[in-house]
């Protein structure tokens, strides 16, 4: 999880947690000029590429997950779409230009500060073949039942494969 912030971005005072709204949710307040400082979640985004009948999965060069297999993606920059994060992080991480399909789904988790929204896609015509980028490990392309017997980084990883192959998977 992430650290509450400490300190007001409007005017540097220190920051107390308050009761705010309706529900009374705590949360860090300014008491010099009363900006409300919402711990919002992180968003992210990836794409299953599927070709044949086969998922393109990538092994992390990083943590969290270092060493364990996802597929491309990752956090949406500010002023960015969805769809472009997944479209850059997939060529950023295994060099893959895509084409987006249809939304798998969206997948958020008690008390994890991510929301990860997942397409399926395929290798646009005319890109280069997969390949390890700066953040992983390999890459590699598995059938349902070959994914099932990998160590996956994360829970979404394993729901994702669930929606596409139509079968349990666990992380």
């Amino acid at each position: 999880m992430y650290e509450a912030p400490v300190f007001c971005t409007q005017c540097a005072a220190r920051l107390e947690e308050q009761a705010v709204g309706v529900s009374s949710k705590m949360v860090p307040v300014c008491v010099r000029c009363g900006a409300v400082h919402w711990i919002d979640p992180k968003i992210a985004a990836g794409i299953l590429i599927v070709r044949d009948d086969r998922v393109l999965l990538v092994k992390r060069a990083i943590e969290p997950g270092y060493g364990r297999w996802t597929f491309p993606g990752g956090h949406v920059d500010r002023g960015e779409t969805l769809e472009e994060a997944a479209l850059r992080e997939t060529l950023e991480e295994c060099g893959v230009t895509a084409d987006l399909g249809e939304l798998i789904g969206a997948f958020s988790y008690p008390g994890r500060p991510v929301v990860i929204v997942i397409y399926r896609g395929a290798i646009a015509v005319g890109s280069r073949e997969p390949h390890a980028g700066d953040e992983t490990l390999e890459v590699g392309w598995f059938t349902a039942d070959e994914a099932a017997g990998l160590e996956l980084a994360f829970r979404s990883v394993a729901d994702a494969l669930a929606r596409l192959f139509g079968r349990p998977y666990s992380a």
